[in-house]
């Protein structure tokens, strides 16, 4: 007879351990669809406030949600779920429990089979349409290679594309926006689109009603000034990745192959 190893204890990982809590998951699954506050948590779970608000420190204690203050109502806080970290931490999740379920965090992608009956349609709102409503157009434009049909506007909208914006996109997407123009909401009051997402936290709460699915990403203005009046090209850069992120995971929800633009190309 053989001898048995002795049993050993071994912990699951961090990213189980929080998600397989029923509550948090509820949590996690709610964010999935776009940032929220605390209150619209507390009513979309139907558990007290106290309670989600424990179950958000440990989200984030966690790395798998990120908070940001709201530039509407600064007693607001806005939570946004990092799907990268997630996938990272499912990949991992899985390494652990076997070497071949060993994976590379990647991207779901779904093949685009026969013709569609109906073309997606995509409008994206922030409060000048000159910074974070433009790049994310056109993003979502380049990744589908024009598969869905986007658009942006501002409730407030500024005379021009901001500079840095123009030049992120050439520089780090080669997407050539020096032509763009600025819009109003107003403009397109006679359009329906499938997906409404706004970016800006005022616009949120004025953007009129354009469709039967609204989503809100929380993103700071990236032309705003810092601490010392100037408006630096960093911050634009900080906002184009993060937006190019939730763009690609936008890809799966939308039905449309992520990159496809490369692999027609």
């Amino acid at each position: 007879m053989g001898s048995h190893p002795r049993d050993v204890t071994v912990t699951p990982p961090q990213f189980l351990r929080l998600a397989a809590h029923p509550l948090r998951w509820r949590l996690l699954t709610a964010l999935a669809d776009g940032d929220q506050r605390v209150r619209e948590l507390v009513e979309r779970v139907r558990e007290p406030q106290n309670l989600v608000s424990y179950h958000l420190r440990l989200l984030r204690d966690g790395g798998l949600v990120a908070a940001r203050r709201s530039s509407f109502d600064g007693r607001d806080t806005y939570y946004h779920l990092d799907l990268e970290r997630c996938a990272e931490a499912l990949a991992a999740g899985g390494a652990a429990l076997h070497p071949a379920l060993r994976q590379a965090p990647a991207l779901p992608r779904r093949r685009v089979t026969g013709a569609r009956s109906h073309r997606v349609t995509v409008l994206f709102v922030c409060t000048g349409n000159s910074a974070r409503s433009p790049i994310a157009e056109a993003l979502l434009r380049h990744h589908t290679a024009g598969h869905v049909t986007t658009a942006s506007a501002g409730t407030s909208p500024k005379p021009h594309l901001h500079p840095h914006a123009v030049r992120v996109l050439r520089e780090s997407f080669a997407i050539d926006l020096s032509g763009g123009r600025t819009q109003h909401v107003d403009d397109l009051s006679d359009r329906r689109f499938d997906h409404v997402i706004t970016l800006c936290d005022k616009a949120r709460e004025v953007c009129p009603e354009f469709g039967p699915r609204r989503v809100h990403w929380s993103i700071a203005d990236p032309g705003a000034a810092d601490d010392t009046g100037r408006v630096g090209y960093t911050a634009f850069q900080h906002t184009a990745a993060d937006i190019d992120t939730r763009i690609r995971h936008l890809m799966p929800v939308l039905n449309i192959p992520e990159t496809v633009a490369r692999s027609e190309s």
